[in-house]
């Protein structure tokens, strides 16, 4: 009844059979914590996909385009009175294009939104360093400088933003889920007090290009995307589950705690 009030819809056999499936794997667990995640080696690629992509949401840089955000608004001639609302403005585009993500991300799927989303950071962190260092050679660079911040965060907001969340429901069972979001919380802010201590350090040492290290970040995690990420979109728990197997083990047999989905399949019927 629920369920019918939830979707809108009767006819939720599919949905039902899912979710009986997920109860018969998990039949007899316990709810675990963080570190029995990080020990369990049929885990080890789910955890592993929610350390990256959680400690990538900060160590991208986007944050950090709001430290240049007045300095590069005032180069392009906006009245100082009006740079803080032009700054509130690049928060709201990146809300708006995290809620746009929301809306396509059934559509367009989880992995061309997130290596998307890293590809053209990365993109635009080098436009971003040129564009500062020819910032008071070319008239029209502080434009293309200001440009290069909303694109950032808009690519930021359509990808990462709106996927990274929603990642560990779909790759960890019930009774993995909330330690999982321990886990990505923990390393969201942990990172976010790493970036805001080392960045002014950073613009110190490397001066106009100090998004190098972002830049890095961006491309590494694009290429984790692309070759270890499996696409999630339109997948039972189940089905998401046997392909991190087939990661985790390669091959190997299992290590007798955990049935495939044609197993749990059967018990289920």
């Amino acid at each position: 009844a629920a369920l019918q009030k939830l979707r809108g819809s009767s006819d939720l056999s599919v949905e039902l059979e899912e979710m009986l499936a997920e109860q018969a794997a998990v039949k007899g667990q316990r709810a675990k914590n963080p570190w029995e995640l990080f020990r369990n080696p049929a885990l080890r690629w789910q955890v592993l996909s929610v350390v990256v992509l959680s400690s990538a949401m900060q160590l991208c840089g986007n944050d950090s385009m709001y430290f240049y955000a007045a300095y590069v608004f005032r180069e392009a001639g906006i009245p100082q009175d009006r740079i803080p609302y032009v700054v509130i403005g690049t928060g709201s585009c990146e809300l708006i294009a995290s809620v746009t993500c929301n809306m396509i991300i059934d559509y367009a799927g989880r992995r061309p939104l997130l290596l998307g989303g890293y590809i053209f950071m990365a993109g635009w962190a080098v436009v971003f360093m040129v564009a500062l260092s020819q910032q008071t050679q070319i008239s029209w660079m502080p434009y293309l400088s200001m440009a290069c911040i909303f694109a950032y965060i808009l690519s930021f907001g359509i990808g990462p933003a709106g996927v990274t969340g929603v990642l560990p429901t779909e790759v960890f069972d019930q009774l993995s889920r909330p330690a999982a979001y321990m886990i990505c919380g923990s390393l969201l802010w942990f990172n976010l007090f790493l970036v805001g201590t080392a960045f002014p350090f950073i613009v110190k040492s490397l001066g106009h290009f100090c998004y190098i290290p972002f830049l890095v970040v961006c491309v590494c995690t694009a290429l984790y995307v692309g070759f270890f990420l499996p696409e999630t979109k339109g997948k039972s728990f189940l089905e998401i589950s046997e392909e991190f197997r087939k990661r985790n083990f390669k091959g190997r047999p299992r290590e007798g705690f955990y049935k495939g989905p044609e197993e749990i399949k059967s018990t289920v019927l």
